[in-house]
């Protein structure tokens, strides 16, 4: 789809206030469309005030409505966190979740705008084009999409970034508020994501990345922080034995996280569109109360649920980096991982150092399937070792016709 087949709708643009949301959008403007732009709150971590996006966006002649979805973002958070959803190299789908939260906040305002065509300003080469997209088509079918980055008019005006900064230059228009950086920023209640410029290159060290969520682990205290949670069916409930919202938890453990290093990741990634993206991922409070829920799930579950919550987290969190989380499979499988989390109850205490989560003690956690007793090395009124014998002749039966039939191979 190219500009002119969308020229005489009513668009609603999806904006962040960058480089690319602006020239997308001034270049709307200048064509005589229709344009009002939409951003959401997601509690983003880069910026000190989200109505700085409406500031930044004026100059192009464009209205931004914004949209707080901060609590919703809050409840997908502890949703990926049950789920222990976690991606390649092992960090949180925080931008992965947090689309399907802005894509599903944002429709409703533009219909009430009369918006019908939804503009999005992600590269032809990356995700996060089929994650809007796929959203839009599942939660708004009869709406329209328009990518500028994949319209060839659109890419021959505007190769690089170069030819963007230019063009809102031209139009007596900051392109780069506050100076350029070596590398773009993406950020929202769950963690900022690091990409694109001097990262992609591998042999650029992670650490060119000034983190905003909290510090690298050497410039972390000397001291450890103890840190406490309580959870009720998979959610924190309380930290440092005061109550808390879901919103209240991840700006907490956000806070304490990030100040003690925890959370940063160098990850080469497995894109939906076949290519591989590197990033630095900080994610500090899904990491900090992830590792303290996995302590629960360790007590709670035998192996059999521990083997199918693994196969299910790994599911999910591919659904959601492909932008399937409204997709029955996503639905499915949340659901039952929530049913293992109806026994996550309990109490965890860690202490946080430069970087590490330290396991101090799990207690208050009734449905615990772990016994001292039966596990201990020492004499107790557990499981009699002698028991085992029986177990073991069984077992015998089948190694021993495997290799009398010639079957092993050592």
């Amino acid at each position: 789809m190219k500009l002119a087949d969308v020229r005489g709708e009513k668009l609603g643009v999806c904006v962040s206030g960058g480089l690319d949301s602006r020239t997308i959008a001034k270049r709307l403007v200048d064509a005589g469309a229709n344009v009002q732009c939409f951003a959401a709150d997601l509690g983003q971590a880069d910026e000190s005030d989200i109505g700085e996006i409406s500031k930044r966006m004026a100059p192009c002649g464009v209205h931004t409505t914004i949209v707080d979805l901060k609590q919703e973002m809050a409840e997908a958070c502890f949703q990926m966190i049950r789920a222990q959803a976690m991606y390649d190299g092992g960090y949180w789908n925080s931008t992965g979740i947090a689309r399907a939260v802005t894509v599903r906040g944002l429709i409703p305002e533009m219909k009430k705008r009369g918006c019908a065509v939804l503009v999005h300003g992600a590269t032809g080469r990356g995700n996060d084009q089929m994650r809007f997209e796929r959203y839009t088509n599942v939660l708004a079918p009869e709406m329209k999409i328009y990518a500028p980055w994949r319209d060839p008019d659109m890419l021959k005006e505007f190769p690089g970034r170069k030819q963007m900064a230019d063009y809102l230059s031209n139009a007596g228009i900051e392109a780069f508020p506050g100076g350029r950086k070596r590398y773009s920023t993406d950020a929202n209640l769950a963690g900022l994501s690091y990409e694109a410029e001097d990262l992609e290159s591998l042999e650029t060290p992670s650490t060119i990345v000034e983190p905003q969520m909290g510090v690298w682990p050497m410039k972390a205290p000397d001291r450890p922080e103890p840190f406490v949670v309580r959870f009720r069916r998979g959610n924190a409930v309380e930290i440092q034995n005061k109550p808390v919202s879901a919103l209240d938890a991840m700006q907490i453990a956000n806070h304490i996280g990030g100040r003690n290093g925890i959370g940063l990741k160098n990850a080469l990634e497995n894109r939906i569109v076949g290519t591989k993206s590197r990033g630095v991922y900080e994610a500090p409070g899904m990491e900090l109360l992830g590792f303290c829920l996995r302590q629960v799930y360790q007590a709670v579950l035998d192996r059999r649920c521990t083997a199918l919550f693994q196969q299910l987290s790994s599911l999910v969190a591919g659904q959601v980096y492909d932008g399937r989380y409204f997709d029955p499979l996503t639905t499915a499988s949340l659901a039952a991982m929530d049913s293992f989390a109806q026994h996550a109850n309990g109490l965890v205490r860690v202490n946080l150092y430069k970087g590490n989560i330290l396991f101090s003690s799990l207690s208050d956690c009734p449905g615990s399937i772990y016994n001292e007793a039966d596990s201990s090395m020492e004499a107790s009124a557990g499981l009699n070792p002698v028991s085992s014998q029986g177990y073991a002749e069984i077992q015998s039966v089948e190694a021993k016709a495997l290799a009398r039939a010639g079957q092993i191979r050592a």
